[in-house]
C-alpha cells in the first residue's frame, strides 16, 4: 500500500480513481492543477505520482521534470490522451516511469500502480545511502552495510527498513507501516512491530528511530 498523489483536473476522473485506489488501501491525496500539485509535492513525500499532463497552471510534463530537479525521487506514472510517439517519448524524458492513455480500465491502473509500488529507490542518484558513519544502506541491492559487511535482516526489519530509508525524516503513521508490512491475510500486530523496531534500533542506533507519540515513528540519517 502507498501514499499517492494524484493530479487530474477531470472532477469525475479524479473522484473515480481516488475511491477506487482508497478501496484498494492507498492512501490518495488528490488535486486539480499543477500549482496544487507542486504544493503537495514539497509539503510531504510519496510513494507514487499519478499526473495528468493538460493540467490547469503547470501541465504534467513540465511539474514532473521540475520535482525530478528538485529531487523528489516517487515514481511517475502520467495519465493522459495524448497518443504521439512524441508526447510518449516527452514524457519518459521528463522522469515519468509508466504512462497509461485514456479512457484506461481501472483494473489496467491497478496492475500499473502495484507493479511499481513492489520497487524500491527511484530516481536514487546515490547508491549508497549513509545511516552514520559506519553504516549505510545499498540501494541498488537492498542491503545494509556496517564495517563494509552485509548485515542480514528479517523479512519484516529489512520492510521495515526499506520504508524508514523512503521517508528519511518523515513521520510515519502507525497505519501506514501496518499495511506495509502484513500482506491483506495476516493480523498486524503492534506488539510485533514494536519487537521489529526494537531489533532495528539495536543494529542501527536507537536515536535513528524516534518514536511519535500517538502517531508512528520517525527515521533519522545522518546529517
Amino acid at each position: 500500500m502507498g501514499k499517492i498523489l494524484l493530479l487530474e483536473d477531470d472532477a469525475n476522473l479524479n473522484e473515480t480513481i481516488t475511491e477506487f485506489l482508497e478501496d484498494l488501501g492507498h492512501n490518495i491525496v488528490s488535486v486539480y492543477d499543477g500549482y496544487e500539485a507542486q504544493e503537495k509535492l514539497y509539503e510531504s513525500k510519496y510513494d507514487l505520482l499519478l499526473l495528468d499532463v493538460n493540467t490547469p497552471g503547470i501541465n504534467g510534463f513540465e511539474l514532473l521534470k521540475e520535482a525530478r530537479a528538485g529531487d523528489v525521487v516517487a515514481p511517475a506514472i502520467f495519465i493522459t490522451s495524448l497518443d504521439s510517439v512524441d508526447d510518449l517519448e516527452k514524457g519518459f524524458e521528463s522522469g515519468c516511469d509508466d504512462y497509461i492513455r485514456k479512457p484506461f480500465a481501472l483494473k489496467e491502473l491497478k496492475i500499473r500502480v502495484e507493479t511499481l509500488l513492489k520497487r524500491d529507490f527511484y530516481h536514487e542518484a546515490r547508491e549508497r545511502i549513509s545511516i552514520s558513519p559506519t553504516i549505510s544502506y545499498d540501494t541498488k541491492n537492498n542491503e545494509l552495510i556496517i564495517d563494509d559487511k552485509i548485515v542480514s535482516l528479517g523479512n519484516k526489519e529489512s520492510k521495515l527498513l526499506k520504508l524508514f530509508m523512503k521517508n528519511d525524516g518523515e513521520v510515519i503513521e502507525h497505519e501506514r507501516i501496518y499495511k506495509h508490512l502484513w500482506d491483506f491475510d495476516e493480523e498486524p500486530s503492534d506488539t510485533a512491530l514494536r519487537t521489529y523496531v526494537k531489533n532495528l534500533r539495536k543494529i542501527v542506533g536507537k536515536e535513528k528511530i524516534v518514536s511519535i507519540k500517538k502517531q508512528g515513528y520517525k527515521f533519522i540519517t545522518q546529517e
